[in-house]
């Protein structure tokens, strides 16, 4: 299973970027997607994450401003981010909780991430 990023890159403060995380391989059901972020010298944290039924959650230093989406029947998941600050310069990690097989224990799988830089 592999989890592949698009969309980053370099963006002035007031901007807008939308990335994009597809879902590949053996896979039976996703239950949740989500994206992290790491920013230089700190640790991972969440974005925001969505579930099957589209329920999804924010962080409460992106709320109104991003908005997390999925495509059930493509395994993929997008997050648009708007008004970007320079604080949210950081990698951008896209996570899925999956299950291979009917009845499968759920596993975890991250993508490589995809850099997202906001200049001031």
């Amino acid at each position: 299973v592999q989890l592949v990023e698009s969309g980053g890159g370099l963006v002035q403060a007031g901007g807008s970027l939308r990335l994009s995380c597809a879902v590949s391989g053996r896979i039976f059901s996703v239950a949740l997607m989500g994206w992290y972020r790491q920013a230089p010298g700190k640790q991972r944290e969440l974005v925001a994450t969505i579930k099957t039924g589209g329920s999804a959650d924010y962080a409460d230093s992106v709320k109104g401003r991003f908005t997390i989406g999925r495509d059930n029947a493509s395994n993929t998941v997008y997050l648009q981010m708007n008004s970007l600050k320079p604080e949210d310069t950081a990698r951008y990690y896209c996570k899925g909780i999956y299950s291979d097989v009917e009845g499968g224990s759920p596993m975890d799988c991250w993508g490589k991430g995809t850099l997202v830089t906001v200049s001031s």
